[in-house]
């Protein structure tokens, strides 16, 4: 009993999706239909990058990212450090850096590896800088622009990918549709630092606290291991060609399998299996509720025309990667599927999962209380997703 408690503990989606299936197994006994529910290109397509991206981490590819800023004014000397901070006038400018690298670079590496990669730098810098008590903000700031970043393209967050993938969109048309909300979430973002600096003063800096620099030992262990980037870098270029269709995703996988197998096998270890299994055992849930005439017809009714509202909704409760696989069930009005799960990722701190990643660094550092990073998370949140949702009404 403990046992099943812990694994409800450590991946409650997962275990839901799993109660959902199984009951609805009883309601429709297995057979080789179920075989038809399982999107296997989304799986292969998934599972491709989620060990890509581990590959690249393990590399150092991303703490060096992370590190940058730091390793360079520790080259430069502490001496010279201090000279560089003095000549900066206002945080401002630090802060603006800050957030809009995770709404970039969420496009590519995915919203939760930007989260985890960036939000220990940010809260490092920030300290540097002696504008700590900027960290709250930061960082909740940090944490809107990578989900609102990861919109923008198929292979931003994992219901993008799945629903790029069940729609038969292609790139252009995908990135078309989620353009003018990835442009108005920026220009929301740089006004809300903008204003933030101006009540704030243009958040004076000071010099920077010796104790925040790390070790030159530490800073040697983050060099990137440039030999062991090169095959990562090219299977996330192979895995572009798969999700825009020039390449098959069997040929990927069997070319990631392989690689990972010779290059570094604990790679394996690091990717999301609950999520492929979440995925799974919804997709057999949802499966199963098709063939259950009159269950369908009640949900589909119910979604059909309010595709926008039931996806930002559901998010709300169950996150938005569920969201899209249970909607997707009983309706394909992809467009609005795609923009309802994307905006719904604001809200509350489950809506999308990566929010959780950087609220626990934020409670662990010590930067901010619970309750302070909550309540600052929950009103900009509610703020960003009532404006993207009437921007989505507007757009029809």
């Amino acid at each position: 009993m403990s046992q099943a408690l812990n694994l409800v503990r450590r991946d409650p989606v997962l275990a839901v999706a799993t109660v959902l299936a199984v009951a609805s197994c009883a309601l429709v006994p297995p057979d080789a239909g179920y075989l038809e529910y399982v999107d296997f290109r989304t799986l292969g397509l998934l599972f491709c990058l989620m060990a890509t991206m581990a590959g690249l981490s393990r590399a150092g590819v991303f703490r060096a990212a992370g590190r940058a800023l730091v390793v360079g004014l520790h080259d430069l000397g502490l001496a010279a450090g201090r000279a560089l901070v003095a000549r900066l006038h206002s945080g401002t400018g630090v802060v603006m850096g800050l957030v809009l690298l995770p709404f970039v670079a969420s496009m590519l590496v995915t919203n939760d590896v930007s989260l985890i990669v960036f939000v220990p730098f940010a809260l490092l810098v920030l300290r540097m800088l002696g504008i700590a008590d900027a960290s709250v903000f930061t960082v909740v700031m940090m944490t809107v622009a990578a989900n609102l970043g990861s919109m923008l393209t198929p292979i931003g967050n994992p219901q993008n990918l799945y629903l790029y993938s069940a729609s038969g969109m292609g790139v252009l048309e995908f990135v078309g549709l989620m353009l003018p909300y990835a442009l108005v979430s920026a220009v929301l973002l740089v006004a809300c630092v903008l204003v933030y600096g101006a009540r704030r003063r243009g958040l004076p800096v000071r010099a920077e606290d010796e104790r925040a620099l790390p070790a030159a030992g530490e800073l040697e262990s983050e060099r990137v291991r440039k030999r062991s980037v090169a095959p990562w870098a090219a299977l996330f270029a192979l895995s572009l060609l798969a999700v825009a269709r020039v390449l098959s995703v069997l040929m990927l996988l069997a070319v990631v399998v392989v690689v990972t197998l010779a290059t570094d096998r604990r790679v394996l270890r690091e990717v999301d299996y609950g999520l492929l299994l979440t995925f799974v055992a919804f997709f057999v849930f949802v499966g199963n509720v098709g063939r259950m005439g009159a269950v369908d017809g009640l949900l589909s009714s119910v979604v059909s025309g309010n595709e926008l509202i039931a996806s930002v909704a559901a998010s709300q409760v169950v996150s938005n990667v569920p969201a899209a696989l249970l909607l997707s069930g009983f309706s394909s009005a992809w467009p609005a599927l795609i923009v309802g799960t994307n905006i719904g990722g604001l809200g509350t701190l489950i809506a999308s999962m990566a929010s959780l990643i950087s609220y626990k660094q934020v409670v662990a550092e010590g930067a901010g209380t619970a309750g302070a990073y909550l309540l600052r998370f929950t009103v900009v949140n509610v703020a960003f997703l009532a404006t993207l949702v009437g921007l989505a009404v507007a757009l029809g």
